[in-house]
């Protein structure tokens, strides 16, 4: 099953091109720090500048990199039912374990267009996690929908980055408990556990891995004061990271690690000083930095 710490993997350039030598280091850093699975090419992943030879070069490079020594859930989201159908097909054929689905934005479907869309997406035959945040694809799955879609052979999760910590209980009830629930919000992760989630697909384990699968394992086993005084160091990292978009404050992160540059693809672009010196001294108070 797909729990702890996955986190949104970032996709590392040099000069403008995919860095893949960069890019299985970090996955063999991610293994020794504790990570459970690995998310490439999702939004994080910067996969709306990725071209599709790109997105499945990374999902390629990072199963290989893996070597079945983690789950591998392959981005595969878009607004358009025939692109995410060839997206799953394509990490289906590389071997990844699942594929992340975002609802379709922008042209906001309806309940039963969300249901269409998905199941056209699971009639591949690979594992798919949902992944509902309407504060970006500004159309919202409800828990009702997601039953529906919970019957299907290969519909086994959502991916909820909905902030609201009530959705988890609620769709215990209408997907059944053996429903994979993952938070999409790195600072909820503990109350989001404590209504019946299963871990984090997070942007902050990407440059505090060690940590982060710490607090996933301290809530999985019942021990919620640990798992705070945990969240209480990486709290200030998730507001930092975030204070700018967030690939670009976990790529600097990584950067001040010395683990990858902090180069991004346009419409983004580098962090302002302030953001910087935010994630520098969040850094420092996690003990990630001296």
């Amino acid at each position: 099953m797909l729990k702890g710490s996955l986190p949104a993997l970032v996709t590392p350039f040099k000069d403008g091109q995919l860095d893949l030598d960069t890019l299985k280091k970090l996955v063999d850093w991610h293994l020794d720090q504790g990570t459970d699975g690995f998310v490439p090419v999702g939004t994080t992943g910067e996969s709306p500048t990725l071209s599709h030879r790109e997105h499945d070069i990374v999902v390629e490079t990072v199963i290989e990199a893996v070597a079945g020594r983690a789950p591998v859930v392959a981005g595969a989201g878009s607004n358009n039912t025939a692109e995410t159908v060839r997206l799953v097909q394509a990490a289906k054929d590389a071997g990844a374990t699942a594929a992340l689905v975002v609802t379709p934005y922008y042209n906001k479907p309806t309940q039963a267009g969300l249901i269409a869309h998905f199941v056209a997406a699971a009639d591949c035959g690979l594992p798919i996690i949902i992944y509902n945040i309407p504060g970006r694809s500004v159309v919202d799955m409800s828990p009702e929908t997601m039953g529906e879609l919970a019957k299907h052979e290969f519909i086994i999760g959502v991916k909820d980055a909905t902030a609201d910590l009530a959705r988890v209980s609620k769709q215990r009830i209408t997907c059944g408990t053996d429903f994979i629930q993952l938070s999409g919000e790195d600072p909820t992760a503990i109350g989001f556990n404590a209504q019946g989630g299963v871990g984090c697909i997070s942007v902050t384990a990407n440059v505090a891995p060690k940590l982060c699968a710490q607090l996933q394992d301290a809530t999985r086993a019942g021990d919620y004061a640990k798992a705070l005084l945990i969240s209480d160091r990486l709290m200030p990292l998730h507001h930092a990271i975030f204070a700018e978009p967030g690939v670009c404050g976990a790529k600097y992160g990584l950067s001040l690690l010395g683990l990858c540059s902090d180069e991004v693809r346009l419409p983004l672009v580098g962090l302002t000083d302030p953001t910087k010196e935010k994630i520098r001294a969040a850094m420092v108070h996690a003990g990630l930095l001296n």
